[in-house]
């Protein structure tokens, strides 16, 4: 277990996320990181070429966390080593409909207002 200071001098524990990500055609990613909406603001941006950017995998629909990186690490990979079917029923079993779990973390451009179109 990781701990760090905190600007108050309290220990903090860091945390880990083992989480899934899904297209809205339902590809699915498995990952893990120490900054879990920072890693889903970079597959949702596609800063990164790669899997993610390529199959448009941007909504995050399940995450579990660990004070334990090396717990979360292998977790990740137990995951990742799982049928299809079996992912699927992990995270349903959590979040049946596969909502995105991040929908209000970020700013959204929002439309103009329908008064300001010209015409």
């Amino acid at each position: 277990m990781q701990s760090g200071r905190g600007i108050w001098g309290e220990d903090k524990l860091r945390e880990y996320y083992v989480y899934i990500m899904a297209s809205h055609r339902g590809t699915l990613y498995i990952g893990v990181t120490n900054d879990l909406t920072r890693r889903v603001y970079e597959h949702r941006n596609k800063v990164a070429p790669g899997f993610t950017a390529k199959y448009n995998v941007s909504k995050l629909v399940y995450f579990e966390s660990s004070d334990d990186v090396a717990s979360a690490i292998a977790r990740e990979k137990q995951i990742k080593a799982w049928r299809r079917s079996k992912k699927v029923t992990l995270l349903e079993n959590a979040n049946l409909y596969w909502d995105d779990l991040a929908s209000e973390w970020f700013d959204h451009p929002t439309s103009p207002d329908p008064s300001l179109r010209s015409g």
